[in-house]
Parts: structure tokens; sequence; C-alpha cells
């Protein structure tokens, strides 16, 4: 079945960029979410500007700030996600990193943190030993927030690739990388969703999980 053929059109949440206005993470974020789109899946995109009004997460404030709720909202309802960061100095992004931390607000979900979605991966740097090490970091943070890192990850050099435009990119190859990224990601989503509402079980194990996880809500938080 296709995802078109579906009644269900997955959600596509995409999280990444800078703090600069156009950069080439948020480009080829865009990319991705445009890749699955094509699959069939309905996308959203938040974007640098509106990670950098993201304040500091902090764990024991329960109050949280709108745009806080609209990022949590969204991932909640959101059958994948896409995270692209810039490499910076070996790691990923704290902006990224913050709005990745801010998900902890899911961890009492039936679905905790990015349990049963695909995640795709993509990391931008300013030459390739960065691209390589930060999407090893970055699979390993959706592995810790129990996401399934899409088996296509992107990591690409901007020393010799470049986004002239929002829709337009200097190497064709990497147009289709991040289009991979993005199909995938969908299609998980169609599969895996399709598997669940066909399994009485597994939607029990579901609910199990999130009673388990909020009596565990001290052991998993960030706030240790």
């Amino acid at each position: 079945m296709s995802i078109t053929d579906s009644r269900h059109r997955p959600l596509v949440v995409g999280i990444g960029g800078t703090t600069r206005e156009a950069s080439s993470t948020e480009r080829a974020l865009a990319f991705a979410l445009r890749g699955a789109e094509q699959a069939g899946a309905r996308t959203r995109l938040f974007g640098g500007t509106f990670l950098h009004s993201l304040p500091h997460y902090a764990p024991e404030n329960a109050v949280l700030t709108d745009a806080q709720r609209e990022l949590i909202e969204a991932v909640r309802a959101a059958d994948a996600v896409i995270i692209a960061t810039p490499g910076y100095h070996g790691g990923v992004s704290g902006l990224v990193k913050n709005a990745l931390d801010t998900l902890e607000e899911l961890r009492a979900d039936a679905r905790p943190y990015l349990d049963g979605r695909a995640v795709g991966c993509i990391v931008t740097a300013y030459g390739w030993q960065a691209a390589g090490s930060v999407l090893t970091s970055l699979r390993s943070i959706v592995h810790a927030l129990r996401g399934w890192p899409t088996p296509f990850g992107a990591g690409i050099n901007t020393l010799e690739t470049h986004f002239e435009s929002a829709h337009q990119c200097s190497d064709a190859k990497v147009v289709d990388q991040l289009f991979t990224v993005g199909q995938q990601a969908a299609q998980f989503a169609l599969a895996f969703g399709s598997q669940r509402a066909a399994s009485p079980a597994g939607a029990a194990c579901a609910i199990a999980a999130g009673a388990s996880a909020a009596r565990n809500e001290d052991r998993l938080s960030v706030a240790v």
C-alpha cells in the first residue's frame, strides 16, 4: 500500500536550522520535507527563527512558553520527524539540542519522546570529518529518545555543496539524498502506523509503555 492510497496521510515534522536566516541547514531540511511530501505526507517545519525563540529548557520549570508548547504538540502529533543540524565543534548545535531537550515533556506520553517514529537525520558541516562524526552523534541522540533513525542519513559538506535558494542546490546528488531521507521517514510512518492500527495488542503495549514511563518519570528525566 502506498502512502497516497492510505486514508491517513502521515505528518512529518522537520526541526532544524541556525540563527542565520536561510541557512544551508534549514534549506537542506526543506528539501527533505519536500521528499516526504512527494511520498504523500503532510509536513511542518520548525526552522532556525522558531528554534531561536525557544528558551533554554529547564525541566524543573512547570510553566512552558507558547513556542515550547507548539513544538511539543506538533511532535506529539507527528508520525515521523526529520532533524537537521549544523556540525559545531564536533557536535550538534546548541539551538537544535535545546529543541530536542524540550521533548522531555513527552516523557509520560503513551508514545514517550520519539517512540514509534521514524527520524531522518541531516548534518551540514564545513568539511567531511564533522559531517560524519556529528551524524553519528545525532543518531545516538535519536536512539536515546527512542526514535528509529532512517536507514539513510545525509551528511552534507557545505565546502563543496551550496544551496543558492530554498529550491536550488548545486549538487543534484545531494538533492536526491535529502529526498531519500524524507521519503524513508514518510514510508516508515505509513508502515508502522498501519501495523499499530491493525494490532490491538500493539495498542495495549503502547498504553502499558506510557504507564511505565509515567511511573519512572524521575528516572527518565534529564534533571539528574
